[in-house]
Formats: structure tokens, sequence, C-alpha cells
């Protein structure tokens, strides 16, 4: 007699490391194609889960800011790298996921890629602008900076694709 096994059981990811949420309830994700294909379970995340996260990403940011862009870039740039020799995996998990076709989500796993190393390209074109101040002898200039932690909830059906 075979034994079940069980569903794999994801956490969220926090500061690091893969955390439990604070909430008990799960999310039930089945392969859209083979609802007998259970992907895995998911924690339905609550306000506490958000809430270490915001504080473990604003304490995150206060070294980040102080990395040079060109070297934040070098990051950028190998995450690219690790898309690039995992893309069947990845777009063969978000076929299973969501049910879109294969040639779709390579696509998908294909922009992402573009658009990690358009951004990692942005670290080294470092530049501003000046102009003249409406008061005498000066000059306004803006600076690039990072802004902060941000939040963003991406579409369903193009995870990958819309960073």
């Amino acid at each position: 007699m075979a034994t079940a096994v069980a569903p794999k059981a994801y956490k969220n990811y926090i500061d690091g490391e893969w955390a439990e949420s604070g909430s008990t309830t799960a999310i039930e994700n089945r392969n859209p194609a083979n609802t007998d294909d259970l992907v895995g379970m998911f924690p339905a995340s609550n306000d506490e889960d958000v809430a270490r996260a915001v504080e473990a990403a604003t304490e995150a940011y206060k070294k980040w800011r102080q990395v040079p862009a060109p070297k934040r870039a070098e990051i950028l740039f190998r995450a690219g790298e690790l898309l690039v020799r995992r893309k069947e995996d990845f777009a063969r998990d978000m076929t299973r996921e969501m049910g879109k076709v294969l040639a779709e989500t390579r696509g998908d796993v294909q922009e992402a890629i573009d658009m990690t190393y358009y951004m990692a390209g942005e670290g080294r074109r470092q530049f501003g602008k000046t102009t003249p101040s409406e008061l005498p002898d000066k000059v306004a200039m803006c600076v690039r900076q990072p802004i902060g932690v941000c939040g963003l909830i991406t579409p369903w059906n193009f995870p990958m694709a819309i960073p």
C-alpha cells in the first residue's frame, strides 16, 4: 500500500529566512490542468506577517542604501544570471502553478531576465540633473537615491514578467 506524500508547505521569506506565518490558515494551490496535482500549501499571510516583513526591509534598507549603485547593479546582474540558468525550471513551475502554456511562461521569465539586466545597467548610469537656480551664484541639482521600502502586488498571471 502506497503512503500518501504530504504536500509541500511553503513559508514566507522574511529577513533572509523562511519564516512561519502568524496565520494558521493555508491556501491550497493546485495545477489547473490537473487538479489532482497539489503544487503546495501556502500561508494565508496576515497583518503580522506584513509588519514583520516591512520591519525587516526597513532595517535592511539602512545598509542597502549605503551600498554604491554600481555594487547594487552587480548584485542585480548576478540575479539575472540565476534567472538565465534556471529559466526552464521557473517556466515549468509557473505553468504548473497557474496553467499558462509553457511558451508563454518562458516568455514571462525572459521578460524578468531582460528587466533585471536593464535595472542592473541603471546602477552604472550615475547621473542627475543640474539647472540654474533662481538665486544668484547657485545651482540646483538632483541626485538619484534609493527611496526606501516599497510594497508591491503583482498579478497572479504574470508573477515574474511585471516586477
